[in-house]
């Protein structure tokens, strides 16, 4: 089932997602949160999430060398975290857009979590009002945990401390009841308790889970809330990266077979994060879908194919090895066979490019044929160039199309043809050197080789 919210409850939550971590094990010049999975970076995925939730106001902590996150997340406010000094410190580099609040929660959470559901987050805040809590935490029950700071109960369940694992000792790294870092404070005590943490650990830095502690020690209630270690799981190495994008992928192929799509070969489909295939596709092994593909009811997309920024309309049939790049529009019962590219064109309905041809900049009408080795030539050196092909138009194979150019309805273009001028509607058009045919001369020259061979 999942969790409901009040409409009182979240009207007045703000959620603060910190992302100042420098990333430094991902060895990258990138930030760590701009590493992606399923085509779109890390904090990308944590603000789809938070699209789905009702929050009153969004806010981000980033580093003073993050321009490329700050573009990335406007026009969501961006807070600066002057030094590396701990979670709690990054939080207090965001006060203004709390303390100034009159009322309500602030939940923080972390822009290298990507894989955290909505309905995990509704969990947690509707534990924290259930639970009548000063603070709540989001944990998870881990078994072989190392890395992950200790959760601490009282007799009557609430949390009382969290040890970070590298303060913890032998026996306190026993307990298996974890800490994920993603809380809601209520904002009548954030700041105070905020304020208090203190740097005196190995490592001096002001840590988030000491509000809890703090917390206990003026009498407020900190509840916990669970979650899988899955969903928390936070991305640190490039190795952590790998695990959450097999995550990812093996949720994307789940709900795709669950909405009617067939995949022939599940786990060698690769998925993008707005990746939209209706009931009835068919995709067969090894396709590759990149960022913002539309596949309608009936395609078939077959083994090999790349596919990215394209739509394909009913009942088309694309591929084998064909790649079909951004600006890509193919409407119902199209063919695009194998070793065909299609770049930024219009396919209209029951055309057929079957194979070996690279179709650019192009616009091409129903019921066209295009032959095989068929190019359209978009590119003079400085500039691209568009073709029109009208509709039930037949392309001979081995055609180049200079663009720009314009093929009238009905056309035929002969094989081997270089066009360079507008065709008429029902003409023919070809442009070939005349055949010559020397009779008996392959014998001939079969000969002389022979001789000349011979010496």
């Amino acid at each position: 089932m999942t969790s409901s919210l009040n409409s009182n409850t979240t009207d007045s939550i703000r959620a603060l997602v910190l992302c100042a971590g420098g990333g430094t094990r991902m060895k990258s010049g990138i930030p760590k949160v701009m590493h992606k999975i399923g085509g779109l970076p890390l904090i990308g995925h944590v603000l789809e999430t938070l699209k789905m939730l009702p929050l009153s106001h969004k806010a981000c902590v980033i580093s003073s060398q993050m321009d490329e996150v700050k573009g990335f997340v406007s026009p969501i406010e961006c807070y600066i975290q002057s030094e590396a000094k701990g979670t709690a410190h990054a939080v207090l580099a965001a006060a203004p857009f709390f303390e100034s609040a009159p009322a309500g929660c602030l939940l923080v959470l972390f822009g290298d979590t990507p894989l955290i559901t909505p309905e995990t987050i509704k969990r947690l805040l509707n534990k924290h009002k259930a639970s009548k809590a000063a603070l709540t935490i989001l944990g998870m029950e881990v078994p072989s945990a190392n890395q992950y700071g200790r959760i601490f109960l009282d007799k009557d369940g609430f949390c009382t401390r969290i040890i970070e694992a590298k303060e913890a000792t032998e026996a306190e790294l026993k307990n298996t009841l974890c800490n994920s870092g993603v809380m809601i404070l209520d904002l009548s005590v954030a700041s105070s308790l905020l304020r208090e943490v203190t740097c005196h650990n190995a490592s001096e830095e002001y840590y988030l889970t000491d509000c809890v502690e703090i917390a206990a020690q003026k009498g407020l209630k900190t509840s916990v809330a669970l979650a899988s270690q899955e969903e928390v799981f936070g991305i640190n190495t490039q190795a952590d990266l790998a695990v959450a994008e097999e995550v990812f992928q093996k949720r994307a192929r789940l709900k795709a077979l669950e909405q009617g799509v067939s995949l022939q070969d599940p786990a060698s489909v690769y998925f993008s994060y707005d990746t939209s295939l209706e009931k009835g596709v068919f995709v067969e092994p090894h396709v590759y879908f990149g960022p913002n593909v539309r596949v309608e009811e009936g395609a078939r997309i077959r083994a090999f194919s790349y596919l990215e920024g394209a739509k394909i309309g009913k009942n088309s049939i694309i591929g084998p090895f064909a790649r079909l790049r951004p600006g890509t529009e193919i409407f119902e019962n199209v063919r695009v066979g194998n070793f065909v590219e299609i770049k930024k064109s219009v396919l209209s309905k029951d055309v057929k490019v079957n194979h070996l041809s690279y179709i650019g900049d192009a616009e091409i009408g129903a019921s066209t044929n295009i032959g095989a080795g068929t190019i359209t030539c978009n590119y003079d050196g400085i500039s691209k160039h568009e073709t029109k092909i009208g509709e039930k138009v037949f392309i001979g194979s081995n055609t180049a199309l200079i663009a720009p150019i314009s093929i009238g309805e009905g056309a035929i273009i002969g094989a081997g043809s270089v066009i360079t001028q507008d065709v008429a509607d029902d003409a023919i058009a070809l442009s070939r050197s005349p055949q010559k045919q020397i009779l008996e001369g392959a014998k001939r020259f079969q000969q002389r080789a022979r001789k000349i061979r011979k010496g």
